[in-house]
């Protein structure tokens, strides 16, 4: 599902790569935690996946895409695989809950009525049922991250990649945004989180990847963290 291979980023002139050589397998349907202090690499990673940034050398394939083959116009097409989620949320303050959802189906140009058929379906997934005429004033932190999940998962992508998803949130709503990304996972979408929660890694005991100065300090199953 993702594979990269000896992948090396350098920005501009600097001496220093963000990202060293790395290789990382990633298998369908697997939960996978990053991990890794401030400007370890991670950031650059997520952007090397979803192809804002391309790598300096090195192999990238994801969901057989050959990133090497992948021509420009086709990039809208691979992130259709890939939901990505973020700690800030990015919501359209003057839609609805249901708008902010259905945006991602119009972009793609699905019907109207194939919108108003999947957007209450995914809203169900994310336990925001009975919140669709809602704002995203109205809602607490964590029901805004969930409004941003279903968003990434309503097109169905086979990758979702959250990244600190939790990190503006209280511990409760942050063990609500991480039960569904569970959930996701066991729907069958791979799902890679980046996080600087300790407990939610310790608690999850799921693979760990551990990224240090750009490369892969350790990879391990069913690990704890600490920082």
């Amino acid at each position: 599902m993702i594979l990269l291979d000896r992948v090396t980023k350098v920005y501009g002139k600097s001496p220093t790569p963000a990202l060293d050589r790395i290789s990382l397998h990633v298998e369908p349907k697997e939960f996978v935690i990053v991990v890794g202090q401030s400007g370890a690499g991670k950031s650059t990673l997520l952007k090397l996946l979803t192809r804002e940034e391309r790598q300096t050398s090195g192999k990238i394939i994801i969901g057989g895409i050959d990133y090497d083959k992948l021509k420009d116009k086709n990039i809208p097409l691979l992130r259709r695989k890939i939901g990505v989620v973020f700690q800030d949320f990015k919501l359209l303050p003057n839609r609805t809950v249901f708008e902010n959802v259905a945006f991602a189906l119009e972009i793609v140009g699905m019907s109207n009525h194939e919108i108003k058929h999947t957007v209450p379906k995914v809203l169900d997934i994310v336990n925001l049922k009975g919140k669709e005429n809602s704002m995203p004033r109205e809602l607490s932190g964590g029901e805004r991250q969930r409004v941003a999940i279903a968003r990434a998962i309503v097109r169905q992508p086979k990758i979702l990649i959250a990244d600190e998803p939790t990190g503006n949130l209280d511990p409760k709503h942050a063990w609500d945004v991480i039960a569904v990304l569970e959930k996701i996972n066991r729907f069958g979408t791979t799902v890679l989180l980046t996080t600087h929660n300790q407990e939610i890694v310790n608690k999850l005991k799921r693979r760990v990847v551990t990224i240090q100065h750009g490369k892969i300090a350790s990879d391990r199953a069913h690990a704890s963290y600490k920082l």
